[in-house]
């Protein structure tokens, strides 16, 4: 797919793949960071019209799902067992 311009499609589901990744983090501070990243890079790149810089644009955004996803996944090994203050509820 490095060649190829993706199609739209492909685009929102990577952008919504990032954000499920994102909404995995056990801790909020780094889940937050991970939804702000991913918004952010796809606003930075929303103008973005040469084929071979969405095609680049889209590969880097794919290999930051991967990192992502391990990353996830150690965070989870080694989650925190207090809450952050932003998660507790108040009655």
């Amino acid at each position: 797919m490095s060649g190829a311009v993706p199609s739209r499609a492909e685009v929102l589901s990577l952008f919504r793949s990032l954000l499920r990744t994102a909404a995995r983090f056990t801790d909020y501070n780094i889940r937050e960071y991970a939804r702000r990243r991913a918004i952010d890079g796809f606003r930075q790149r929303r103008g973005l019209s040469d084929p071979s810089s969405v095609a680049a644009a889209f590969s880097d955004g794919k290999s930051q799902l991967e990192i992502a996803r391990r990353q996830a996944v150690v965070y989870s090994v080694y989650a925190p067992r207090v809450k952050s203050v932003m998660e507790v509820k108040t009655v």
